[in-house]
């Protein structure tokens, strides 16, 4: 299974670099961290199906930065157990049969800033200086990712793929897709108002 993800995410890199050049009139690569933009990047190889969705701190939880009390490290938790549901966000369309077999959900935004995972006296030397800290907060932008890998049983039935991410993260404006799947590349957006991708 690791081997395939490697391979999906080598060909997700590939591909898109390939699709960005060959449609760079009508596509821009994300360059620069943008507010309310939640990407998923989709790569099939054969019966595997890797779904890899990166997305701010903003859409999720409201801010960016490391938590600064116990509310917001509660809502980390909850944005992290709502990402660990990927039926609830995830629609494959029922005739390609396909089933979750592996999932990794991660987050940035307490990575400068946990005082219990890292070295203490490296945690203090950080507070010593709060505004070289705030300073650090605001240039990277804390974000949450998921890979979810699906074995679909019918792999030449795949067609689309239905998003229900915008009623569990509401503050989502947009989700830009970029998908290779057996039958080709494709990219474009979904909104509360428009959430299937069709292959």
């Amino acid at each position: 299974m690791r081997n395939t993800t490697r391979f999906t995410l080598s060909a997700i890199a590939l591909g898109m670099a390939t699709f960005s050049v060959a449609e760079s009139n009508d596509f821009t690569q994300h360059s620069a961290h943008q507010h309310g933009l939640v990407e998923w990047h989709i790569a099939q190889d054969g019966e595997e199906l890797l779904v890899e969705i990166t997305a701010p701190g903003s859409d999720m939880v409201g801010f960016e930065y490391a938590p600064q009390n116990e509310e917001q490290k509660a809502a980390i938790e909850q944005a992290l157990k709502s990402l660990a549901k990927a039926d609830t966000l995830i629609e494959l369309n029922a005739s390609a049969n396909c089933e979750l077999v592996e999932q990794s959900v991660t987050q940035t935004l307490d990575e400068s800033d946990d005082h219990s995972d890292h070295d203490d006296h490296d945690a203090h030397d950080k507070h010593d200086d709060h505004s070289e800290h705030h300073q650090k907060d605001a240039e990277s932008h804390g974000e949450f990712s998921a890979q979810y890998t699906f074995h679909c049983s019918n792999p030449t039935e795949l067609q689309s793929v239905t998003s229900r991410w915008f009623d569990t993260f509401g503050q989502t404006e947009k989700i830009s897709v970029q998908a290779i799947t057996d039958k080709g590349v494709s990219a474009g957006e979904l909104t509360p108002t428009s959430r299937t991708i069709r292959f």
